[in-house]
């Protein structure tokens, strides 16, 4: 055991930190811990020592997913045949990811040299920008990368170890998800803390204005990572989906086929397929909400606390939402570790195995939160620790809700299943309704989650609700209830990368004829990675709410700091008086640029911000239609043209059908993609401001509510069919099993592909109109 003591700067600080021996050598042989001590008021300016902190626990989530992934490569890997299809979908895997990254790199690179000119050749934009926007996407990729990796190593061993027992599948299975969520936080707080040591020492600006100056600038790294997040989103949904479509219709309704048969060539693309599109595209998902979330707090923390006399508060609130995640962490490793389960156990038994990690670290880092801010001495503390626990019981609720909806242990997707009866319209007719009703808890949830940590961090003060000061505080404590909600996002996240680990598994198992006590287990894991998922899904969504809803109040700022770059220094407001910019208020701004619903700008804004949900989801949902068409056209052909495919004794071309779904995907996913980067520039310059923040508000109301309703319809239909699979009204093979078949079909790219890339960009919108409010404010129409 080893301590630190902090040096004077920061007197009460201890370090401690230490290893301890694990039994064996299957998960790790040690687990490293850190406990911090404080005093309050010992936070001093420039950098203090409990900043060191942050970076401290990325590191310590960094070496635990290296521990994690080292004690999954020790497992075996099973049979020479289990190796052999693990080494497919590993090949095809890297190949897509290589191919994806190489188009990602043009497009970084010519909107970086964008951002170098209007930093340095217009002169209308931060000149930090270009290199943030770099890092950003960089550390996106690179969380998905490794989490992607440790997936297609994990899944043969996953599926070898249910031989075993389930208790043994499943650690290895989770402890390989706990991977890409312990990469997914460290790399996020390790890169916040890398801008945040940069800009503190070479941003030229005294006072109060130095710290809004730095958190602003650090906000627009989000970019880099919002166009990752998206670009592997919406290809990696493209190509899941075109997979798993031509491997269902051709193979189970069409050949009558199981799933997972080694006979059908679309099998190991769809395999690939889960990897890119649930491992390393919703990694980047919440990489970017989580990073969103600490950024837009931080910088409406230093917005609200910006007075001359209070410089040591404004940096206790800049610091709050990344000690928060920091802590977060450590708390979440600690659930990591609670997650077990017997053998036999049920459905509702192995989601309580998960749900007890989990919820664990959740009640752990809401104590911890009233110490962090009691310590840091930070106004109106219990209020803020209020608005944190909301955003945490938001995310929980908003699960729950959502697996409610999705899991056939509950009436909803049982109904859908049962209208299988009827037929494969019938199955449609359900899940469409189902999904719309899924709408209304998540969107309660989230409203009242908004309202309540607003009032808490303004201490309820009903009588200046909507005082500049109260509007300043209340818009934190929303940041920090986002900040919150993601705070256990290393074991939330891993619970979510679990499932397409467990889903290969199950593929690993069918294809390698493994028994069928072994595949009852690889389905038990299966069947909760699909709830899982769909928990996750509805988990990214409201954290994805939450956090745009900061985005657009950082917005304000972004725009101050524009017009300081532009030279303006005072804003003359309609009512005649005039105040400086640097002291102007948020309801200064929202007069100064008539921000409201009787502006014309404003409203076309929402109407058009409204409408990209519904174009970008119709843009996606064709891509799908038409790779899958080419997916679907291969696999006859393969079934036509080589023999024996369909009675074992020919080899599928699988590589052929991996190689469709890679072009497919990276053809379909640019003008998707590309119109979420465009449409928030065009906006902005002909209808100013306002126009831009109608944008931002229409995507969001519309891009929330739109999600939910394609996650949770998509989840139903894909549990609906599992529940026939498992026997359920006549079983596989059935009519009302390929009723549900068509369901599954129809609900794959609603709640893999167009449902979970809305989250993105609703957020990638805002990002873009942060980091383009410069020219904004330099040039528009209106």
């Amino acid at each position: 055991m080893s301590v630190f003591e902090s040096p004077d700067s920061c007197p009460g600080i201890f370090l401690c930190y230490g290893t301890v021996p694990l039994r064996g050598r299957r998960f790790g042989n040690f687990i490293i811990f850190v406990v911090i001590t404080l005093k309050p008021n010992s936070i001093e300016m420039n950098i203090p020592s409990i900043f060191w902190f942050i970076p401290a626990a990325a590191v310590i989530a960094l070496l635990l997913a290296w521990a994690f992934y080292r004690a999954m490569k020790r497992e075996d890997e099973g049979t020479p045949r289990m190796r052999e299809i693990a080494g497919h979908v590993r090949r095809g895997a890297m190949a897509y990811l290589r191919q994806q990254y190489k188009v990602v790199a043009i497009v970084f690179v010519v909107l970086a040299l964008f951002f170098a000119y209007l930093a340095y050749g217009a002169g209308v934009q931060n000149p930090w920008v270009p290199f943030a926007f770099l890092t950003g996407g960089f550390f996106s990729g690179l969380a998905g990368y490794f989490g992607m990796k440790t997936a297609t190593y994990a899944s043969a061993r996953t599926a070898n170890a249910a031989r075993q027992s389930l208790d043994r599948g499943l650690k290895v299975a989770f402890r390989s998800g706990a991977v890409m969520g312990l990469v997914v936080v460290g790399l996020g707080l390790l890169d916040i803390s890398f801008w945040y040591v940069i800009l503190e020492y070479f941003v030229d600006v005294t006072g109060p204005q130095k710290l809004v100056v730095i958190t602003t600038t650090m906000l627009t790294f989000g970019m880099g990572a919002s166009t990752q997040a998206l670009f592997a989103r919406v290809g990696g949904g493209i190509y899941t989906k075109a997979a798993d479509v031509g491997a269902d219709l051709v193979g189970k309704v069409e050949a009558g086929i199981p799933e997972d048969d080694p006979r059908n060539p679309a099998t190991i693309a769809d395999n690939v397929g889960d990897n890119v599109g649930d491992v390393a595209g919703m990694g980047a998902d919440l990489y970017e909400s989580y990073c969103g979330s600490i950024l837009a707090t931080a910088a409406l923390g230093a917005a609200a606390f910006a007075s001359a006399d209070g410089m040591a508060m404004q940096l206790c609130a800049v610091l709050a939402p990344m000690l928060i995640a920091a802590v977060g962490i450590v708390l979440s490793i600690i659930g990591i570790f609670l997650v077990r389960t017997k053998e036999g156990a049920t459905m509702r038994e192995l989601l309580r195995s998960l749900g007890v990690g989990v919820n664990f670290s959740s009640l752990l880092i809401a104590g911890a939160t009233f110490g962090i801010l009691y310590l840091l001495g930070i106004e109106n503390w219990i209020g803020l620790s209020f608005s944190v626990i909301t955003g945490l019981l938001a995310g929980i609720i908003i699960g729950q809700a959502t697996e409610y909806y999705t899991s056939h242990s509950y009436e909803p997707t049982q109904k859908i299943a049962g209208s299988a009866q009827t037929g494969p319209a019938t199955v449609i007719i359900a899940g469409i309704g189902s999904g719309m009703i899924s709408t209304a808890v998540p969107v309660l949830t989230i409203g009242v989650a908004i309202i309540l940590a607003y009032l808490c961090a303004i201490g309820f003060d009903m009588e200046h609700i909507m005082s500049a000061q109260s509007m300043s505080l209340g818009l934190y404590g929303i940041g920090i209830a986002a900040v919150g909600m993601l705070s256990t996002l290393g074991i939330t996240l891993a619970t979510d990368a679990y499932g397409p680990i467990a889903d290969n598994a199950g593929g690993n198992a069918e294809m390698s004829g493994l028994g069928p006590e072994v595949r009852k287990r690889t389905d038990a894991l299966d069947a909760l990675g699909n709830t899982t998922a769909a928990t996750g899904k509805g988990f990214a969504i409201g954290s994805a709410a939450l956090t745009a809803l900061a985005l657009l109040a950082s917005y304000i700022e972004e725009i101050r700091i524009g017009l300081l770059h532009n030279g303006v220094t005072a804003l003359d407001l309609p009512n005649g008086t005039t105040q400086l910019v640097e002291k102007a208020s948020l309801l200064d701004f929202m007069e100064y640029y008539h921000v409201s619903l009787m502006n014309p700008t404003v409203l076309i804004g929402v109407f058009v911000g409204a409408m990209m949900s519904f174009l970008f989801c119709g843009l996606t949902m064709n891509a799908v239609g038409r790779a899958a068409q080419s997916m679907v056209n291969e696999v006859r052909r393969q079934f036509r043209e080589i023999k024996g495919i369909l009675t074992g004794e020919g080899t599928p071309d699988y590589a052929r059908c991996v190689e469709i779904s890679t072009r497919g995907a990276q053809r379909e996913m640019l003008l998707p993609s590309l119109l979420a980067i465009v449409v928030p520039v065009v906006v902005g310059l002909v209808f100013g401001v306002a126009g831009v923040m109608g944008l931002l508000v229409g995507g969001l109301s519309s891009g929330f509510v739109l999600a939910v309703f394609m996650a949770n319809a998509g989840g139903a239909w894909d549990n609906a069919k599992k529940m026939v699979e498992e026997g359920h009204f006549g079983g596989k093979g059935s009519d009302c099993h390929k009723a549900t078949v068509v369901g599954d079909t129809v609900g794959d790219p609603f709640k893999d592909t167009s449902g979970p890339s809305l989250n993105i960009l609703i957020k990638l919108m805002s990002m873009v109109s942060i980091v383009m409010a410069g020219l904004t404010v330099a040039f528009h129409l209106f």
